[in-house]
């Protein structure tokens, strides 16, 4: 089985098939299926209430997450899982107060599956999708498979440069990321790597032409404009030119052996710059090295996966 994030389940017409009855909840009770179905309620006791077709699901606090039951993951993890779906295995079958019967469920061995089955096997390198959960200034945090979380530092989201992940993403923005390396349960991710060689982004473009760009800082010596996640460029200063800003841009010149490209800024906008979905040059399983930098280039920029 492939584990995928949180939400990717859900719509399957197998997934909808073992929630449908009884007879079929069982049965995915007894060979242990992953399914996933949509959180409704969080109760004061931090027990996740399900939303099953057939009956009542109930996810104890301790099998919300890998780590709760242990307090190395804060019940956040919980709480913010309400109106999202969330992976399980069904764990058994009992009734509430009035009779009604409810299905036992654990996110916490969902996730274990995840990690011995698929996690476990990944090495520095592999390409694996992610789902962004949530963003903080150091880095976005990436639902890997079953919601078990990975951290993509913000240094590592593109070569451009930005202040915070939310200039490049959204929460529940679907990516694909690299990792970087897997150290005592946690897993650490890269994304420059997929956004193409400075060579690729810049093939895009050319002398002469007027483009859209984002601009990322102003500096004493002039502004620097992204034309790409991994492109930027350097134009003189600009009245009004305000880093996030949305900009207007003529391409002077484009030198690779400099990996340089001048620009001059025809005009600035108020408007703030928002994500877009990335664009991916790289789409194989793998990745061992990524040479940014161009190989007439003195300047040798690259990443590489032990």
């Amino acid at each position: 089985m492939t584990y995928h994030p949180e939400g990717k389940l859900f719509d399957t017409p197998e997934n909808q098939a073992a929630l449908a009855s009884p007879a079929a909840l069982a049965d995915a009770c007894k060979n242990e299926t992953v399914l996933e179905s949509r959180a409704v309620l969080c109760d004061s006791s931090h027990n996740l209430i399900v939303e099953l077709p057939c009956m009542r699901g109930i996810i104890p606090r301790d099998e919300g997450a890998i780590g709760i039951r242990e307090g190395t993951v804060r019940d956040i993890a919980i709480i913010s899982r309400v109106n999202r779906p969330v992976c399980f295995v069904v764990e058994g079958f009992s009734s509430d107060e009035s009779g009604r019967p409810t299905a036992v469920l654990s996110r916490r061995k969902a996730q274990e599956k995840c990690w011995r089955e698929q996690l476990d096997n990944r090495i520095p390198g592999d390409i694996v999708e992610a789902r962004i959960t949530h963003l903080e200034p150091f880095g976005a945090f990436c639902d890997v498979g079953c919601g078990v979380i990975a951290l993509l530092p913000i240094d590592a989201i593109s070569v451009s440069r930005i202040k915070h992940p939310c200039e490049r993403f959204t929460p529940d923005m679907e990516i694909r990321a690299v990792i970087r390396s897997i150290e005592g349960g946690r897993i650490t991710l890269s994304h420059k790597e997929l956004l193409g060689t400075w060579e690729e982004n810049a093939a895009r473009f050319q002398p002469g032409e007027t483009v859209r760009g984002i601009i990322r800082s102003v500096e004493p010596y002039g502004v620097f404009v992204e034309l790409a996640p991994n492109l930027a460029g350097l134009a003189e200063l600009k009245e009004g030119a305000k880093p996030g800003h949305l900009a207007s841009v003529f391409i002077k010149n484009i030198i690779p052996d400099r990996m340089k490209i001048k620009l001059i800024i025809i005009d600035v906008f108020e408007e703030i710059s928002r994500p877009r979905p990335p664009v991916y040059f790289y789409k194989e399983p793998h990745i061992d090295w990524f040479p940014y930098s161009p190989s007439t280039c003195s300047k040798e920029i690259i990443s590489r996966f032990p």
